[in-house]
């Protein structure tokens, strides 16, 4: 008998409409019938992939802030630590900057491990004062993430294979940007939706001809029950 194969899921870009932003609600119903486990792999802050899971109705099985926390589901995994990336925001905004998201800032309120910079602020001076406090910047195409070098998803993928059942070996993966290369290289199949940057479509196995959650959709009808 076949089964379904374990997913690795980008939010941002892979599970958004194909107009661009807001989750696509034709993801759910596949998503809660999936006979195998569903990773959520994002750059967001670690309540928003955890409330996506809560809400689809599967387990929380999370990498979130490109890496930097880790849920398997029983224990959460810091693998950097927020204060060099808190520092770089001191001195961005000392310089006459701001992150550009309004004095609540919904969008790092909530991080354990990085910032997350609008992408309509200046990134050379954000690349600068990172690269002196040991950090590195990505431009997911939603945001300009200040983390640690070290984390990414792919090893956040690594930490929940070795604290679950599921063996990277056999899962498939989507996504769009430069932070899901190291997703494609740590699973066995990973498939870029067409929006997707150079860098992610260089790194997939495949480039779907279709775009943002219509690409993830037609992956799903794919690869159901190939394992």
């Amino acid at each position: 008998m076949t089964a379904d194969p374990p997913l690795v899921l980008d939010v941002d870009g892979t599970l958004t409409r194909p107009q661009g932003w807001g989750i696509d609600p034709r993801v759910f119903d596949p998503l809660r019938e999936w006979n195998a486990p569903v990773v959520i792999a994002t750059g967001k802050a670690f309540p928003y992939p955890v409330a996506l899971c809560h809400f689809i109705g599967i387990p929380e099985l999370v990498v979130a802030e490109n890496g930097g926390v880790v849920y398997t589901g029983d224990d959460v995994f810091f693998t950097a630590d927020r204060e060099a990336a808190q520092a770089v925001t001191e001195e961005y905004r000392a310089a006459g900057y701001d992150l550009g998201w309004g004095d609540e800032d919904t969008v790092n309120r909530w991080r354990e491990t990085e910032i997350a910079v609008n992408l309509e602020q200046p990134l050379e001076p954000l690349r600068e004062i990172a690269a002196k406090h040991g950090l590195e910047v990505i431009d997911t195409g939603y945001a300009y993430h200040v983390k640690d070098t070290n984390p990414n998803k792919g090893a956040g993928l690594e930490t929940i294979a070795e604290q679950t059942s599921i063996d990277l070996e056999d899962c498939v993966a989507i996504g769009d940007s430069i932070n899901d290369v190291s997703t494609f290289e740590a699973v066995d199949r990973g498939f870029a939706v067409n929006n997707a940057d150079e860098s992610a479509k260089a790194a997939a196995d495949e480039v779907l001809d279709e775009v943002h959650a219509d690409g993830t959709l037609a992956v799903l009808e794919r690869v159901c029950g190939t394992k």
